[in-house]
């Protein structure tokens, strides 16, 4: 890990040591954050800190403070003159530390050498509680994607219980949701201009609590059901999540208010998506890419990930049930123009270790940049979660020719030998057949490029199951459309002379799925000859449609009742499926097949040809 190139003071500083090197004797703004101090655009904590500090603040940075010992973490930057931030950092706390199985993961990518423990559970609240005993009547506000998906009340499947919205247990005075930049310039704005915080109540992208009924405001309001009927009725609690899940997508979107104890939580609805002047605007902020100095001679797991990888875009318009991408960054997609990429490239390829080969040119989902609808208007009016299911929306401009530009652009650099896309594909928009015959060519040919000059041996797609029913609850194509995805890439593998492989993506125990679903799935996969290694459990975290319907038992936009398997025999059950192929699994597969009463799954799965 080099970080020679930079003094301590290109960094934001993390001691009090360093507040002394800059001549400061106080900051504007404490940020604690739970995970290591990576000055990166991909690490939260990095573009909250640069973006307050753009706008002429004094940050200093906490990265992992001790919270079980005198609590001197919490301390040692004094009290800030504005407010302190937390944020549990690039992940929720919760499945930071924990399998689907709950069981305790024994390492954490975010942390110095991939250490556990360096962080708390429900780590937002833990630093919250310790903020306020200390510094009782210092303005606390939080945000990360922890407190930004769990802003009204929640399924929490670790307690197995709804908890209100994180405003409550934390007892901070503002949250923001989502994507932080434009709330933190507007708040700033706002104090600057001598409001105070506890008062402001009319910034977009914000949740604070009232003591009072809230008085009408410049948007709509939807009144959601209180938390304390949805601790008594799911199938109530479930038919919140419609209208969250809506206004959380929606370009003008209603102000959301709920009834919590003696308090009201009220959401307000989110900015637009930011601009590509305001998305170059944030990564050109000072970066130096590194982490911080402190860690010198540990490896970060997580930075070495993405040390070689740029993000080109962010939202995703995929709208997958399971998925926390969208109710975080929006479906509207945010895209950096093709200078700002080439221009973060560069500075990559002067990085000492970079060997030629990027890692990845990506985003949520790898092939949505520069997309949007083809008249904003109809998508101003639009409140479907996806714009890709059930069907590509005929309004969609799926064009790829813009994501082609800028892998050639990146390509003809002179220090860069290859880039690989790791981000996961969308292969049913290379699949669509639109009116546009110019849309369909540039789908034609970037699938070609993609497999013969971006792959690094292996593609990741996300097929995710087989079943039709539990790929409509997934928000998921037919498992055909992988099928000719397949297809196609084996074709074009051949025609290049090249022996690369599909690596897909499924998932065990989703909502709506039985035992006789992941019996057909093992079938299924087995004609294709995979013998699947990327697989996983269904692990319900906060605001996503999959998990009301694990919680409540209720699909929210119906309010019909959907199976889903909960117990931990329950899910093992489905999860050997995945690996029929193994023989300790043999005969529990086929006893089960046996009790389904299905000789011919069990007859296609064991029986040689």
């Amino acid at each position: 890990m080099e970080s020679r190139k930079y003094q301590l003071t290109d960094f934001l500083p993390t001691t009090k040591k360093e507040l002394e090197l800059r001549g400061w004797d106080e900051v504007d703004v404490v940020l604690f954050t739970g995970d290591a101090y990576v000055d990166h655009p991909s690490f939260a904590n990095a573009v909250i800190g640069r973006t307050l500090e753009a706008e002429g603040l004094r940050v200093a940075i906490v990265p992992q403070p001790n919270w079980q010992d005198d609590l001197r973490d919490f301390k040692k930057m004094g009290r800030p003159r504005l407010f302190f931030a937390v944020s549990a950092g690039n992940m929720d706390s919760m499945v930071n530390h924990y399998t689907a199985n709950k069981r305790l993961r024994s390492d954490d990518a975010y942390s110095p050498d991939g250490r556990a423990k360096m962080r708390p559970d429900y780590t937002t609240i833990t630093y919250c509680n310790i903020l306020k005993r200390l510094y009782p009547d210092v303005p606390l506000v939080i945000g990360g994607i922890e407190a930004s998906l769990r802003r009204v009340t929640h399924y929490d499947y670790w307690s197995d219980k709804l908890m209100p919205s994180i405003l409550i247990d934390s007892k901070a005075d503002l949250l923001i949701y989502g994507m932080g930049e434009k709330p933190l310039k507007e708040l700033v704005k706002n104090l600057r201009e001598g409001q105070k915080l506890s008062d402001l109540d009319d910034i977009p992208q914000t949740v604070f609590l009232s003591a009072k009924t809230p008085p009408q405001s410049i948007w709509n309001d939807i009144t959601l059901v209180p938390h304390e009927v949805c601790l008594k009725d799911k199938k109530k609690y479930a038919s919140n999540f419609k209208f969250i899940e809506e206004e959380s997508n929606k370009y003008n979107a209603a102000r959301l208010i709920q009834k919590t104890g003696d308090k009201w939580v009220v959401v307000n609805p989110p900015f637009h998506p930011l601009t590509e002047q305001e998305m170059d605007a944030s990564f050109a902020l000072p970066y130096t890419r590194m982490p911080h100095p402190k860690y010198r001679g540990k490896t970060i797991p997580a930075y070495e990930m993405i040390k070689f990888s740029v993000n080109l875009h962010r939202g995703c318009f995929g709208g997958c049930a399971f998925c926390t991408i969208s109710a975080h960054q929006g479906k509207f997609i945010a895209s950096r123009s093709k200078q700002s990429i080439v221009d973060e490239v560069k500075k990559i390829t002067q990085m000492d270790d970079f060997k030629g080969y990027l890692s990845d040119l990506g985003g949520p989902s790898a092939n949505m940049y520069a997309m949007q609808g083809k008249d904003l208007k109809i998508c101003e009016k639009c409140k479907k979660p996806s714009c890709i299911f059930p069907v590509v929306c005929n309004n969609l401009n799926a064009n790829h020719a813009p994501l082609l530009e800028v892998y050639r652009a990146v390509d003809k650099i002179p220090e860069v030998k290859k880039s690989f896309i790791g981000s996961g594909v969308r292969y049913d928009m290379l699949l669509h057949e639109s009116k546009d015959t110019g849309i369909n060519k540039s789908n034609v040919e970037y699938t070609k490029e993609l497999i013969t000059k971006h792959v690094s041996g292996r593609l990741k797609v996300a097929p995710e199951h087989t079943s039709t029913h539990v790929l409509n609850l997934m928000r998921k194509p037919s498992f055909g459309c992988f099928g000719k995805f397949k297809a196609q890439f084996d074709r074009i593998n051949a025609e290049s002379g090249l022996n690369q492989q599909l690596i897909p993506y499924f998932i065990s125990s989703h909502p709506g799925c039985s035992d006789e679903d992941m019996a057909e799935l093992a079938v299924q996969t087995k004609k294709m000859n995979f013998h699947l290694e990327q697989v996983q459990d269904f692990t319900p975290t906060p605001m996503t449609l999959a998990t009301e319907i694990y919680y409540s038992g209720y699909h929210p936009y119906t309010l019909e009742p959907v199976y889903t398997a909960k117990t931990k025999e329950q899910k093992l059950n489905q999860r050997k499926f995945f690996f029929w192929y193994k023989s300790e699994y043999r005969k529990e597969i086929i006893r089960d097949l046996q009790r389904m009463k299905r000789s011919d799954l069990q007859k296609k799965l064991f029986e040689k040809n």
